[in-house]
């Protein structure tokens, strides 16, 4: 058995971690599939709407919750989508 026949087998290490490497790096980057935000996409600006209207003020910090605090009562802060489940 020569020298030779072995060194097959020592090349094929980096270049089985190179092949790897680029294949993951092209399945999850999939920049040739990817959208192109601000090339492809046409976004018309408007003027801002609305209005800012002070209700109170909190200065210090000695409450240690805000009035109204649902937290707790997370059935009512998640809604659940009406439909058909199977």
């Amino acid at each position: 058995m020569s020298d030779d026949s072995g060194l097959w087998l020592l090349l094929l290490g980096p270049a089985g971690a190179t092949g790897l490497y680029w294949g993951l790096y092209r399945y999850y980057r999939n920049t040739d599939k990817s959208h192109a935000f601000e090339r492809e996409t046409i976004v018309e600006a408007q003027p801002v709407t609305g209005s800012d209207q002070k209700i109170g003020e909190v200065t210090g910090t000695r409450e240690t919750e805000i009035d109204g605090n649902n937290v707790q009562a997370y059935r009512k802060r998640v809604k659940r989508i009406e439909g058909d489940t199977g």
